[in-house]
C-alpha cells in the first residue's frame, strides 16, 4: 500500500513511523527541515511543499497513492488538501481535525469536503480520558470483541500489594492474562516465575470484571471514581464532561471565562459548572477538591494543566489526569506527580494507525508510542491458530506474541493450553513491535 502523509509534525512522524516498515510511504511539510529529519530517521519519500497544492501532490505522487492522511496542526489545510486530492484521484482520504464542529458536518453528509474518513482529535482525547476514569487506577485501557474483552495498562507502585509478587502469585483471575511487562525500555514477557518489580507498567487483558479486579487488587487506595472535577471549559473539557454525563456520573467543570463558562452550563444539562480559577487554592479548597476523586485538566497550555494538576493533588485529590500538548513533556508530567497524561497529537495518530491497519485487523492499541500492539483479529482458515490447542499453535508464533483472549458466538473463552481455537473465533493478542511483521505472515 502507498501511503501519503501530509504533516510532518508529531502526528504524521508517528504516523509514518508505524506505516514504514511494512508500506510505502511519502510525507509532505512545508518545513524542509522538518522532512529532512523524518527521511533521515524512516525510510519514507520526503516532499517540502504545500500539501494544499496540486503540484506538491503530484510530486508525492499522490496519482498512485491508496490512502492520503492529512494531519498537519490546522483543521482547514487538512480539509482542503483532502479536497484537493479528490480533483485528480480516487485516493481514499483521512482528515486530522481538532475541532468537533468539522465532523459533526462531515457526518451530515458522505465525502463530506472531499474527506473519506474524519478523525477529531479533541473527541478523541476526550474519549482517552473518559476510559481511564473508568478504571482509575490504570494509564492506558481500551475495549475489544464488542465490549466482552478489555486491555489495561497499570504501573506497579512500591505500595501495591503485588509488589515483588511474581506472576503466579498474583494471577488470582480466571480471565484475566498477564500479557506483558514493561520494564524501562525493555518489553517482557510474563511467565509464572517472573516478579512484578515496583515501577513495571504490566498489560493485561482479559473480562471487564476480571480487570477491574485486578485493579482493585493493584492499587486498592483507588476506588472507582464517581467525584469528578474538570478544570477547563476547552473543546477537551467540554467532551469529557458531555461522556461522563452519558455514563451516569455528575462532574464539576470550572471554567474562569464568563461567557464560556455560561454556555457551558446551558449545554451540559448534568453538569456543575463553576465560574473560577482553577489555580485558586482558596477556591478548590471551598469546593473540596481533597474529596475529589479524579482531577481532568485540560486547560489551554501545558504549564497551567500541570499547575492545576499538582495543586490539586497537594490539596488531597486522589489522582490527576492532564492533557499534554508536547507530547515530549508526557513523561516529565507523570515523574512529577501527574497520574495519567494524555497526549492528543498521540491519540490522533494511534487513531489514524489503527484506520489504516483495519483490513489486517478488527481493532488495534497502540501501546506506549509503537512499543508493542494489541490486536483483535478474526482466525481465518490460514492462520496457525485454526483448529489447533494452543500450546500447539504458539510454538509457531513468533517470540512477544501472547494471547490473551478469546470470544466465540459472542461469548468469552479463557485461553488455556487445550484450548482449540476455531475459525471465526476472534482473538486478542499483545504483540511486540519487533515481532509485528512476523507475526502478519502467521495469523
Amino acid at each position: 500500500m502507498y501511503v501519503v502523509i501530509v504533516g510532518a509534525g508529531e502526528v504524521g512522524s508517528a504516523i509514518a513511523g508505524s506505516l514504514a516498515d511494512t508500506h510505502d510511504v511519502a510525507v509532505v511539510d512545508i518545513d524542509g527541515d522538518r522532512v529532512e529529519e523524518l527521511v533521515y530517521d524512516v525510510d519514507v519519500l520526503g516532499v517540502e511543499g504545500d500539501g494544499a497544492d496540486l503540484e506538491t501532490l503530484a510530486d508525492a505522487n499522490i496519482e498512485r497513492a491508496d490512502i492520503l492522511i492529512a494531519s498537519t496542526d490546522d483543521d482547514e489545510t487538512n480539509i482542503v488538501t483532502c479536497g484537493t486530492a479528490m480533483t485528480v484521484t480516487d485516493t481514499f482520504t483521512i482528515s486530522r481535525v481538532k475541532s468537533a464542529k468539522f465532523l459533526r458536518t462531515w457526518e451530515q453528509s458522505e465525502r463530506a469536503f472531499g474527506v473519506d474518513h474524519m478523525v477529531a482529535t479533541n473527541l478523541l482525547t476526550a474519549e482517552a480520558i473518559t476510559r481511564v476514569v473508568g478504571l482509575p487506577a490504570a494509564q492506558d485501557v481500551e475495549t475489544f470483541a464488542d465490549g466482552l474483552v478489555q486491555m489495561a495498562e497499570f504501573e506497579i507502585a512500591e505500595t501495591s500489594p503485588v509488589a515483588d509478587q511474581t506472576v503466579e502469585e498474583a494471577d488470582r483471575y480466571e480471565s484475566l492474562t498477564f500479557a506483558a511487562i514493561l520494564r524501562d525500555d525493555d518489553v517482557v514477557i510474563p511467565r509464572g516465575e517472573t516478579v512484578l518489580e515496583p515501577g513495571d507498567d504490566v498489560i493485561v487483558i482479559g473480562s471487564q470484571e476480571s480487570v477491574h479486579t485486578f485493579a482493585h487488587e493493584i492499587a486498592p487506595d483507588v476506588d472507582g471514581a464517581r467525584n469528578v472535577l474538570v478544570v477547563g471549559g476547552s473543546d477537551v473539557g467540554y467532551h469529557t464532561a458531555r461522556l461522563l454525563q452519558d455514563r451516569g456520573l455528575k462532574p464539576r467543570l470550572v471554567e474562569q471565562n464568563h461567557e464560556r463558562a455560561r454556555e457551558l452550563a446551558e449545554e451540559l444539562e448534568g453538569t456543575t459548572v463553576l465560574e473560577s480559577d482553577a489555580t485558586d487554592r482558596e477556591f478548590l479548597e471551598r469546593e473540596h477538591v481533597a474529596d475529589v476523586d479524579i482531577v481532568v485538566a485540560a486547560l489551554d497550555n501545558d504549564e497551567k494543566n500541570l499547575l492545576a494538576s499538582l495543586l490539586a493533588k497537594r490539596l488531597g485529590a486522589n489522582r490527576a489526569v492532564a492533557v499534554v500538548d508536547s507530547g515530549a513533556y508526557v513523561p516529565l508530567f507523570e515523574a512529577v506527580g501527574v497520574d495519567v497524561a494524555v497526549n492528543p497529537r498521540e491519540a490522533t495518530a494511534e487513531e489514524i494507525t489503527r484506520f489504516t491497519r483495519e483490513h489486517q485487523a478488527e481493532n488495534v492499541a497502540i501501546i506506549e508510542s509503537d512499543r508493542a500492539e494489541v490486536l483483535e483479529i478474526e482466525v481465518g482458515p490460514e492462520s496457525v491458530l485454526a483448529d489447533r490447542p494452543i500450546r500447539e499453535s504458539v510454538d509457531d508464533l513468533p517470540e512477544g506474541v501472547v494471547i490473551g483472549a478469546i470470544t466465540r458466538d459472542g461469548e468469552l473463552v479463557i485461553p488455556r493450553g487445550d484450548t482449540v481455537i476455531q475459525q471465526g473465533d476472534h482473538v486478542v493478542l499483545f504483540v511486540d513491535a519487533e515481532s509485528l511483521d512476523a507475526a502478519s505472515t502467521v495469523l
